[in-house]
């Protein structure tokens, strides 16, 4: 499956910000969907993971609350939702995806290629 995510930009710290991510190729609902955050100078993290169904999320700590990823199937669509944004937050922004639902990265097989999120503080 190919991805392409979009949606990044300069926010100030406490707003928000919408990322979306298409994905092509493959049959999209097959696939559990992650988001992973890189800021400058760090390893890739993990932030969020949904089942192929979309009925089941998990969040990394730090973004609970704040973040809510979501999916359109019949699009063929994974979206991220970030409110409250905080200059930590700030990282480029990939979204993947893997025949699993799963929150390691080496369990994604495609990746799509960043947005890059900016927080002004």
């Amino acid at each position: 499956v190919q991805l392409q995510a979009f949606g990044g930009g300069l926010v100030q710290a406490g707003g928000s910000l919408r990322l979306s991510c298409a994905a092509s190729g493959r049959t999209f609902s097959n696939y559990g969907m992650g988001w992973f955050r890189q800021a400058s100078g760090k390893e890739r993290e993990f932030v969020v993971a949904i089942n192929p169904t979309g009925s089941s999320t998990y969040y990394q700590n730090s973004v609970k609350g704040r973040f809510t990823i979501s999916r359109d199937n019949a699009k063929n669509m994974v979206y991220l939702q970030m409110n409250s944004l905080k200059p930590e937050d700030a990282a480029v922004y990939y979204c993947a995806a893997s025949s699993l639902f799963s929150i390691r990265k080496s369990d994604y097989g495609s990746w799509g290629q960043g947005t890059l999120v900016t927080v002004s503080s």
